[in-house]
């Protein structure tokens, strides 16, 4: 199949879901800034007039629950006439957390692989699998659907908080279609976006007439400033462009759709251009490896392509609970790469520590929160936890990674 369209989408930080994702990881940032060996599983859950906090937390931190959750529903928007059936400030907050399972805790406090080496005191917090990835088809080595899908959602939702466009609400998502050629990008297939918005604009009332009005603003403010840097651009008279596609998107967010944390892991991670393991990401501590795992298996793919040894990589990692070491490692390059998926996963093993401990002290997980001000992680449960050009994460800083990877290969020429 090497002519062919792909899609992604991304979702704007006032959708249902992810409302719930940066709650979810403001309170793990909450407590981790306090206490950094917090255990963390909170989910939250929103609908009209409703917040519920729910999940297992053992910590030393003290945290206004109630307080923190007003504060990220503000800070999205939904405050006032923009609120919609959801308001920060009248909202019902209720908080329902349990402590962890002392079952799971036993298990990774000291892991059933433990030895001398304090890197393997460490179990895994669960089983599962976890999945990397990475090709050459963006600067930040991401696929183009996802990636452009991204930059048009934080757009839209950079117009909206600057009030550019007035009259845009919080809610909001977007999808890219890629035309692919001989397995290559080449075009822009099709562009859509559906953005909540105001019943009225500027005096206009007819639904169809909103509906131009929007889609010309998006272009001009959403579309053209979002894609202006890359060399496959969207042409008006030859990429299709829909608009709320229903004809109007005034009734959103959680007034409209119920939300829950965990619920768009696809947009979390490659959109749907690589596999995926099922475990979300949000509101989870670094000793979960559904979450500390996956990045890591990101900083693998990330480092294989930079390293210029395959084009494109797929790196899966599964790992037992309470056990420090992965059970298995698989490397997959889609018949890209210059050395065989043999040797590379021979070079995984001798270059990258992927027990749960040494994720955390290679990406300084339990610490980061702390040092970014009390904001780290709830910045990565909007737009993408991979590939992000406007936030600092360690595991896409592979520089030092990737020229070890080169440089241990030439034994395999």
């Amino acid at each position: 199949m090497s002519d062919f369209i792909f899609t992604s989408e991304s979702v704007t930080e006032g959708h249902p879901d992810k409302i719930c994702d940066q709650i979810s990881d403001a309170v793990l940032d909450a407590l981790l800034t306090e206490d950094p060996e917090s255990r963390v599983a909170c989910e939250t859950v929103v609908n009209t007039g409703l917040c519920l906090l729910t999940g297992e937390i053992t910590s030393k931190a003290k945290v206004d629950y109630i307080k923190l959750v007003r504060n990220v529903i503000k800070e999205i928007g939904y405050e006032g006439y923009r609120a919609g059936g959801f308001d920060a400030n009248s909202c019902a907050v209720l908080v329902a957390l349990d402590e962890q399972s002392p079952d799971i805790s036993q298990g990774v406090n000291e892991a059933d692989d433990v030895n001398d080496d304090l890197e393997d005191n460490t179990g895994a917090g669960d089983q599962g699998i976890m999945f990397g990835y990475a090709c050459d088809e963006t600067p930040e080595l991401m696929p183009l659907p996802i990636s452009l899908a991204h930059r048009l959602a934080i757009q839209l939702a950079k117009v909206r908080h600057e009030e550019i466009l007035d009259y845009l609400l919080p809610d909001g998502k977007t999808q890219v279609s890629i035309d692919y050629e001989k397995g290559l990008p080449v075009s822009i297939n099709t562009i859509l976006i559906s953005t909540q918005h105001n019943p009225e604009i500027d005096g206009i009332i007819n639904e169809e007439e909103i509906r131009q009005r929007i889609k010309e603003d998006l272009w001009t403010h959403v579309v053209i400033p979002a894609t202006e840097d890359l060399e496959i651009k969207p042409n008006i008279n030859k990429t299709r462009f829909l608009v709320n596609p229903t004809g109007k998107f005034v009734v959103g967010g959680p007034q409209g759709d119920a939300g829950l944390t965990g619920r768009k892991i696809i947009v979390d991670t490659y959109g749907g251009y690589a596999r995926h393991g099922g475990g979300a990401f949000s509101g989870k501590d670094p000793t979960k490896v559904d979450r500390s795992a996956a990045y890591a298996a990101r900083y693998v793919a990330k480092s294989i392509v930079k390293a210029k040894l395959a084009k494109k990589a797929e790196v899966q990692l599964s790992y037992a609970i309470g056990v420090a070491k992965p059970i298995s490692i698989l490397v997959e390059t889609f018949d890209t790469g210059v050395i065989s998926q043999a040797n590379l996963t021979e070079l995984i093993k001798e270059h990258f520590d992927l027990r749960p401990a040494a994720i955390i002290k290679e990406f300084n997980l339990r610490n980061l929160p702390k040092k970014m001000g009390g904001k780290f992680f709830r910045k990565t449960a909007s737009y993408g936890h991979f590939g992000r050009r406007d936030l600092e994460l360690p595991w896409e800083n592979v520089e030092e990674k990737a020229a070890q990877l080169t440089e241990a290969s030439k034994i395999f020429f």
